[in-house]
């Protein structure tokens, strides 16, 4: 009965042991998380956070394919950041992450990392360099080029914007003579010129995007600059131009015909073109004289006469018009005028003339020719005094010493006169000079006559002119006034040359100009206030503001007549002013006046007097009131100017700004022509009195007042009283009625005679509508005189209800909306509806939130700005370029309702409604090839059909359909040794797999290769993603496969059957690797056939190739495995016998064959040649010991320790494929190479080292000595081994350690 009952006490025991320990569970929020791109490797990236309910220590990991982006802290979650992040590459990883608190299984979960994009990409142009051309008539404002650079960042770090850093040739002109637009385009922003310009520009270009975050800083990615070159074509748009800028040359007036005169040139403008140019006379200054010929010839075509030239300086201008043969681009003629000037040179043909005229205004008609002169001189002049009004010169139209000619003088009356030049050239004015100022004498003579003659200085012709001379009288008398003095007036302030007098005048009895009379007015008594016509004598006034009466009565001047000889004499003029109306009336003191309303009176007199002349009208005073706002309640006397009020003032009738002050003007007036007066201002002050009563501006009030509000204002009642002053017109207000104590008004003055009654519920009092919805109340406005009525009005104050219910969305304006990406939409894309049910709601949507998600994970606030919602709850696309699909799948607008007329007190705002918004996706990315660092190799030899060759990868930032990639070949070429491509097709094809979002093409051999071939297949792979709508987008990538051909192929002989190679394949593989660092490719494994001559009994075909597709060669392979000791010992012991090509590892069957026959017909010979070797024994074997002797002392004499550093060839005495072993000194170690063949005693103790060779491998003093195959007796001892083996290495006396035999070669038999 016990043990039921034991069994129920260990049950529970049982129990507690199983569920004690709980394995521990990872938090709630241990679902995503999301990190920038740039984050540095070795930063902290986040945590793994999980609970043991047990407290166990806990131990985190992570494992996945993106897991070695990280590295985790095991015992405390931190997780660093072990490799970079790149958005562009994958912007989303999936990890799983574990937690084992070491007595449960681990914890797993997966885990998503959310990539950020951060602007670390520049944007990049399609290619380094552009080039273009352009015509140099292209318009303003026209394309010449465009270029693109594509930026793999998204949003704004992608959006690219293009600049022109310089512009070469670096002039102001070409500065800004192009401007780039945000698409890249390039515009002509001023005129070309191929020949004034440039021919050819380069433009500097950049790209930049718009900029974004990168290591936490606003940063603004450039590409590296690319360069555009513009080369002009000129085109035909100038005229052409003359080499020379001006042309003249000389002809004799008497050259004949044809006669060539000078060449002109002009050239095309246009460089580029150099049009043919032909040449005309347009115009000519005298046509019919000069031609031009089609080579630019000026030729003489009439008579010339230089005379005909004076008037042109002997010149004959000549316009040539040069026109290029073909149209310019506007369809005209392209031409150039010039004009040309050609002088005509002189001939003696004319004799001097005689004209009446003056140098240089002479034009030497037939009109101006004359013999008759006339001219006059004053008389007794003094010597060489030109005569008066002679105009005569003389001209000789000839030039030079043909134009020179002499003057002389000649007639009745030559002795008195002379002429000058005496000698002139061309042309020349005469002057007829006093010589004799006795003879000149008016009153012998007036009138005297010579002549002048003109005489060629070459050909002596001559002419003749006469010349009369009329004499002129001297002034010899003064002028004088009839009267020495002259009584006048005149009104002061006469207008400025106002006449005086005109009737005084002075008389000369001279003639001409010594009779002419000049008058003036000399220094003194008014001289500065009248002035005299000099000719006339006419006195006028000069200075009207200083006439004045009233500060001078008259005045004295002295009046001076001159003649022309300069005598003079004077008068005396005394003007008297007489008086005019000029002054006003002026008024003394000042009127201020102050009188009470209703019974006070005004009463005073205006002073003033006028300066003018006493007793006149001009002095004789009247008064009057000027109308104003007040001028009717008063009066003045127009004779005495007393001023007086007409009945009782009002002070409430005056305007109160005015504060009580009447201002009155009243007039002072002469009686003058024109009248004038002076105004003066009366202030007559109006006291108050306190006679009327308080008024309110409305006669009853109505005031609206919201219920449940304490302490607001309700109205405001204002009332004003007509009185001035303050002490009259103070008003104070009164409230009775139903209900008045539910109120307070308190009353404030405003103002002057104004005052406001402030209505509102004391501050614990409010109103409640549904309980009275209106009160009538009566407010009364007094004054302080208790004698004083009052004045009352009604108030009706209407209680109101307020707005006290929250808006509401409505479910339906927030079903979710499908946005395209990338700028494929705009403008409004939803709309969100408010509610309410108050009436006077006014409602407004307004954002409160944008989350941003990425297939369900949030990727942060990067959809910020994508959309903007307005007031009415219009939903609008606001950046289209930066929607991205790839950042942001689904943007959730969280918005809600506004009541901007909600009672404060109560809920404005309705719940929180979202609005989702589904970003889709469009086909707007290229798949792109992901970066692998591999190199292909291809062994055509070992290849077979559908084996694969080659990989590529690439992905697509596109989703769906749109994202899905699809590899094909293009194009294969194969590409020799000496560069020679030999298209290949067919030979390769490329199938598609796929890893999450990564797709991987697998290149595969379709048909077997050429393995003869040696060079390179350049295999193009095209990726294509598959959008649904739309075009699709590619990318190209070329791989090399770089081949091994035959000439790599090397051949081991091993001392084992294929079957045992073939067995060990795998450790023979991985010696030879270790040995190599190459890829070992087995070709072939066979027995080597019983006729051959080989050491080994089977060999193995292989290559030995680097994973940067070159090979090992038989020397670098042999030269590997020597350096190598420990693959060497393991290839020696699988039975490594010799290294070979396949070339010279070929079957010597034939050989051997051929040596037999050869051998039977010799046999014969051997005979006698052995019988011959039997006579030479006995000496050859004595000179042998002695070379055995001398050998011995050699040795002797060899340095103790030199030993080789490498190991020699299996199957060779080489350590190098250059020349034979020389040490013989070493222990051996048999490899067991004779029991693979048949060789008798004669291969054994032969010279060639090739047939036998031993390695030791073992570094001790252990010699291993081989037996004679053949002899049962012990051989003697090898002399030179015997010598060598008894000497001690370097000067401690060890024995080296390491020695080769070689048993090939015995001194014995010396």
């Amino acid at each position: 009965m016990a043990r039921p009952w034991l069994s129920c006490l260990l049950l529970p025991a049982l129990v507690v042991s199983v569920t004690a320990n709980v394995a521990p569970m990872f938090l709630p929020n241990m679902t995503s998380v999301a990190l920038p791109e740039d984050l540095p490797v070795g930063a902290e990236a986040f945590w793994l956070a999980a609970e043991d309910l047990d407290g166990d220590p806990l131990t985190y990991g992570m494992s996945g394919p993106d897991s070695i982006f990280f590295t985790v802290t095991p015992t405390t979650g931190e997780v660093k950041l072990a490799s970079p992040l790149d958005y562009e590459t994958n912007f989303w990883l999936k990890v799983t992450i574990t937690v084992s608190d070491g007595h449960n299984l681990a914890v797993e979960k997966d885990f998503q990392v959310i990539v950020e994009d951060r602007n670390d990409n520049a944007p990049v142009f399609q290619s380094t360099s552009f080039s273009t051309e352009i015509n140099e008539t292209l318009p303003v404002g026209s394309l010449v080029f465009s270029v693109l650079a594509t930026d793999k960042d998204t949003g704004s770090a992608g959006v690219v914007q293009y600049f022109i850093e310089e512009v070469i040739p670096s002039t102001e002109d070409s500065k800004y003579l192009f401007r780039i637009l945000s698409n890249g385009s390039i515009i002509l922003n001023g005129s070309l010129s191929y020949n004034n310009k440039s021919a050819f520009y380069q433009m500097k270009l950049k790209a930049c995007d718009s900029g974004g975050i990168y290591h936490d800083n606003f940063t603004i990615q450039c590409s590296s600059p690319v360069f555009l070159s513009v080369t002009v074509i000129d085109r035909p748009d100038l005229d052409p131009q003359f080499v020379r800028e001006f042309y003249s040359a000389s002809v004799a007036e008497d050259a004949p015909q044809g006669t060539p005169v000078l060449k002109v040139e002009a050239v095309d403008r246009d460089k580029g073109i150099n049009d043919r140019v032909t040449y005309v006379i347009s115009n000519s200054t005298r046509p019919g004289w000069f031609d031009i010929g089609p080579d630019g010839v000026i030729r003489v075509s009439g008579s010339l006469d230089r005379e005909q030239l004076l008037e042109e300086d002997e010149e004959v201008q000549v316009r040539v018009t040069a026109t290029e043969e073909h149209l310019n681009i506007y369809g005209q003629k392209a031409e150039v005028s010039i004009w040309v000037t050609l002088r005509v040179t002189d001939v003696n043909d004319h004799k001097p003339e005689f004209f009446n005229c003056s140098l240089p205004t002479c034009t030497f008609t037939p009109n101006e020719a004359q013999v008759n002169f006339t001219g006059s001189v004053d008389e007794h002049s003094a010597t060489r005094i030109p005569i008066d009004d002679l105009t005569m010169v003389v001209y000789d139209p000839d030039k030079g010493s043909n134009g020179t000619f002499l003057l002389s003088l000649g007639g009745p009356d030559a002795a008195a006169f002379s002429v000058s030049p005496e000698k002139a050239a061309g042309s020349a004015d005469v002057q007829v000079l006093v010589r004799n100022p006795s003879l000149v004498d008016y009153e012998k003579q007036t009138v005297m006559w010579v002549q002048v003659v003109a005489v060629d200085s070459v050909s002596r012709n001559s002419s003749i002119a006469s010349v009369t001379i009329h004499l002129r009288d001297i002034n010899d008398h003064r002028p004088t006034f009839p009267e020495s003095h002259y009584n006048l007036s005149i009104f002061e302030h006469s207008p400025v040359g106002s006449v005086v007098t005109d009737s005084i005048h002075a008389f000369d009895p001279d003639t001409g100009e010594g009779s002419h009379i000049t008058y003036s007015l000399l220094s003194g008594n008014g001289a500065d206030i009248f002035e005299v016509d000099p000719d006339t004598g006419t006195v006028r006034v000069r200075n009207s503001e200083l006439l004045d009466r009233e500060k001078q009565a008259e005045y004295y001047l002295t009046l001076q007549a001159t003649d022309g000889g300069n005598l003079s004499s004077s008068t005396t003029l005394q003007i008297h002013l007489l008086d005019i109306n000029d002054n006003k009336p002026e008024v003394t003191g000042s009127y201020n006046i102050f009188v009470q309303e209703e019974n006070g009176n005004v009463s005073i007199t205006i002073q003033a007097h006028d300066e003018d002349q006493p007793g006149t009208n001009n002095s004789r005073l009247s008064f009057s009131l000027l109308p104003s706002a007040y001028s009717h309640n008063f009066s003045v006397d127009p004779d005495t100017g007393l001023l007086r009020n007409r009945g009782p003032l009002d002070r409430e009738a005056i305007d109160p700004a005015l504060d009580g002050r009447i201002v009155l003007t009243v007039r002072v007036a002469d009686g003058g022509v024109p009248v004038l007066s002076t105004e003066v201002n009366v202030t007559i002050t109006v006291e108050d009195i306190n006679d009327n009563l308080p008024i309110f501006n409305q006669s009853h009030y109505i005031f609206p007042v919201k219920e449940s509000d304490p302490g607001v204002l309700v109205g405001v009642v204002l009332a004003w009283d007509a009185d001035q002053t303050e002490a009259n017109n103070r008003i104070s207000f009164s409230l009775s009625g139903s209900g008045a104590n539910n109120f307070i008004l308190r009353g404030s003055m405003l103002g002057s005679g104004r005052a406001e009654g402030r209505l509102r519920l004391p501050s614990d009092v409010s109103l409640d509508y549904e309980a009275l919805a209106s009160y009538n109340l009566t407010v009364s406005a007094e004054n302080p005189d208790p004698q004083g009525a009052e004045a009352t009005a009604g108030i009706s104050v209407l209680v109101q209800d307020v707005n006290d219910e929250p808006p509401t969305l409505s479910p339906a304006s927030l079903r979710g909306v499908r946005v395209a990406e990338n700028g494929s939409q705009h403008g409004q894309v939803a709309q969100v509806v408010a509610l309410d049910v108050d009436t006077e709601a006014q409602l407004e949507v307004q954002l409160v939130n944008v989350v941003c998600t990425k297939a369900g994970a949030d990727v942060g606030g990067l959809c910020r700005g994508w959309f903007s919602v307005l007031a009415d709850g219009a939903v609008l696309v606001n950046r289209s370029e930066a929607i991205d699909y790839e950042a942001c799948d689904l943007v959730t607008l969280v918005v809600r309702a506004h009541d901007l007329t909600t009672d404060p007190r109560f809920q404005a705002y309705s719940d929180n409604g979202s609005l989702p918004i589904t970003i889709e996706d469009i086909n707007d990315n290229a798949p792109y090839f992901l970066p692998d660092n591999q190199t292909f190799v291809i062994v055509p030899e070992v290849l077979i059909p559908n084996q694969q060759v080659a990989s590529v990868r690439a992905t697509d930032n596109d989703s769906g359909s749109n994202g899905d990639v699809l590899f094909s070949i293009l194009q294969v070429d194969f590409i020799t040794k000496d560069g020679t491509v030999i298209p290949f097709q067919d030979f390769f094809r490329v199938s598609t797999s796929r890893e999450t979002d990564v797709f991987t093409g697998h290149i595969e051999l379709v048909t077997s290769l050429d393995a003869t071939l040696q060079g390179t297949y350049q295999v193009t792979v095209q990726a294509q993603d598959k959008p649904s709508v739309g075009p699709a987008l590619e990318a190209n990538i070329t791989l090399n496969l770089f081949t091994v051909d035959q000439s790599y192929r090397v051949r081991l002989q091993f001392s084992t059957s294929k079957e045992e190679v073939g067995a060990n394949t795998n450790e023979i593989k991985d010696a030879l690797s270790q040995a190599t660092r190459t890829t070992v490719y087995i070709v072939d494994i066979k027995d080597i056939e019983s006729t051959a001559r080989a050491r080994g009994r089977s060999y193995l075909d292989a290559y030995f190739v680097f994973s940067n597709g070159s090979a090992l060669t038989l020397d670098q392979l042999s030269v590997r495995i020597q350096e190598d000791r420990d693959a060497l010992t393991q290839l020696l012991r699988l039975g490594l016998v010799v290294l070979g090509s396949q070339g010279e590892l070929k079957s010597d069957v034939p050989k051997v064959l051929s040596s037999v026959i050869i051998g039977l017909g010799v046999a014969l010979l051997l005979v006698i040649v052995i019988m011959t070797l039997a006579l030479m024994c006995v000496r050859k074997s004595y000179r042998r010991k002695l070379r055995a002797i001398k050998a011995a002392k050699e040795a002797r004499k060899t340095a103790a320790g030199v030993v080789p550093s490498t190991f020699a060839i299996p199957g060779t005495n080489m350590y190098t494929a250059d020349r034979a072993n020389p040490v013989l000194n070493l222990p051996t170690k048999d490899l067991g190479f004779e029991s693979q063949s048949s060789s008798s005693d004669v291969d054994h103790h032969s010279l060639n080292s090739l047939d036998d060779n031993s390695v030791d491998l073992e570094n001790n003093k252990q010699t291993i000595k081989r037996e004679p195959p053949q002899s049962p007796m012990e051989p003697d001892a090898e002399p030179l081994s015997a010598v060598l083996s008894g000497r001690t290495a370097g000067a401690g006396g060890q024995q080296q350690d390491l020695s080769f035999v070689n048993a090939g070669l015995d001194t014995t038999d010396l």
